[in-house]
């Protein structure tokens, strides 16, 4: 089996040189580069193709931020982005989501989360932690948010009650428990609501079951 390819992009070397030794024990991954500023990971993630990239927030020239919109920006390819920052803030949390980051990552996390950060995007799903999970479903459920309630109506009625679930931080196990389905089954409606969406991850799945009034405050469907 081939190694999950991951780029570091971070302006501290010790850093990314914490990183590189705590991913370098992995067989399963290999640290393919390594960027000190935005513009650098741009180019070096377009040349070397990665898996994933771990990529800091504040760097010198362009932010991580903004290294990412350019990244996933329609038609630039497959690549995972994971958010790596000291600094636990609630406007960069959502700025990645919407660049299209696929998970979010403080730099203080243990080694064994890291490590698993990577295997956990590079599969395709999303890295939203319960923690954060709770940080997104409070702010899309702010009282002042306009949501027109709308019931996406490409979605099956199984697969709308599986996004209802999604959206209230649900994992496959908890989603078959509660609709009574096998976690098989219930990985087949995530992909296709994913697909039927045009979302990346589950980490979006929420961000879209709030803005579209899918759930109402406090989780119950509109």
């Amino acid at each position: 089996m081939s190694s999950l390819r991951v780029v570091l992009a971070d302006d501290q070397d010790l850093v990314r040189a914490g990183f590189r030794v705590i991913l370098g024990a992995e067989p399963d991954i290999e640290v393919v580069g390594e960027a000190g500023d935005g513009h650098a990971a741009v180019e070096l993630v377009r040349r070397l193709r990665p898996d994933v990239v771990l990529m800091d927030v504040q760097m010198p020239g362009m932010d991580g931020l903004e290294a990412t919109r350019r990244l996933l920006a329609p038609g630039a390819g497959g690549v995972r982005v994971v958010i790596l920052t000291t600094f636990d803030r609630e406007d960069y949390l959502f700025e990645a989501l919407r660049a299209g980051a696929s998970g979010f990552l403080l730099k203080n996390a243990s080694p064994e989360d890291l490590v698993e950060s990577v295997r956990i995007v590079a599969r395709g799903d999303a890295l939203l932690s319960p923690e954060v999970t709770r940080r997104v479903i409070a702010r899309f459920t702010e009282p002042a948010r306009p949501r027109p309630a709308r019931r996406p109506p490409q979605l099956t009625d199984r697969e709308f009650e599986v996004l209802v679930q999604l959206a209230r931080g649900a994992s496959n196990a908890e989603i078959a428990a509660e609709l009574h389905l096998g976690e098989t089954t219930v990985k087949t409606h995530v992909s296709r609501v994913l697909t039927k969406l045009d979302l990346r991850d589950r980490t979006h799945a929420v961000v879209y079951a709030y803005e579209n009034g899918v759930v109402a405050p406090g989780g119950a469907e509109p």
